[in-house]
């Protein structure tokens, strides 16, 4: 996939003529990742194509929100769309509130795992409002490969498994032959992690508790431990 997207190839295929036959109003598409789905550009590129296009590109909880916003309005569901980001910002609250005077956790959260990579966009701030501190990840930024010696040296205490698009089941059994150097935890982050949409507010309830369990309670989300390496 990164050798495709260096070298500028395609990764997706888009069937312009069953778009047309469709004869969609709103085509919804993103910016944000060109590994992930379709971009603005590609659809940007289909021939006659008589509707308007929203592209997004959130990087951020808040533009997350603001996402939900806009098309809510667009979609003549503007009251429904401030329902979930209420719903959104209450749980973030309630879990910022829960683990709030605490002493950080030196946490870092692999968005891959071969190359590990650090996390970006808005998983850095997720973790600071669990009540953690991500060692390498860049607020607002896109994701980037590092190593596990990156890894080890910048001293986590905790390790968050989640790879972009999989279930905790599955991070747990790509994590099996990796030496993590503290205790670490898969989560589902095809769920809650990776994609920019409302259950991001779960997540963070999730991370409060990993990092802080006596503070903050278990969501109940899928989460798989995950031991260090021998010393």
């Amino acid at each position: 996939m990164r050798d495709a997207v260096l070298s500028g190839r395609a990764l997706y295929a888009v069937d312009e003529e069953l778009i047309r036959e469709l004869e969609p109003d709103l085509v919804i598409t993103q910016d944000l990742c060109h590994v992930c789905a379709v971009s603005g550009d590609d659809v940007g590129k289909i021939r006659s194509l008589d509707a308007e296009v929203i592209s997004l590109d959130p990087r951020t909880i808040a533009d997350v929100e603001a996402t939900v916003e806009l098309l809510g309005g667009r979609l003549d569901a503007a009251d429904a769309a401030r329902e979930v980001v209420g719903r959104m910002r209450r749980t973030i609250a309630a879990a910022a509130a829960a683990v709030a005077g605490r002493e950080p956790v030196a946490v870092f959260v692999a968005e891959w795992l071969d190359p590990p990579f650090a996390a970006g966009h808005w998983v850095p701030e997720m973790v600071a409002l669990a009540g953690g501190r991500e060692v390498l990840g860049r607020m607002g930024g896109p994701s980037f490969p590092v190593t596990w010696d990156d890894v080890a040296e910048a001293g986590p205490e905790v390790v968050v498994v989640a790879p972009c698009g999989f279930g905790a089941e599955r991070a747990a059994a790509e994590s099996a032959r990796i030496a993590f150097p503290c205790p670490a935890v898969a989560v589902e982050a095809d769920s809650y992690y990776s994609r920019p949409a409302p259950r991001l507010a779960e997540g963070v309830a999730q991370l409060a508790h990993i990092l802080h369990p006596g503070a903050a309670p278990d969501p109940g989300l899928p989460a798989i431990a995950l031991e260090a390496a021998p010393a």
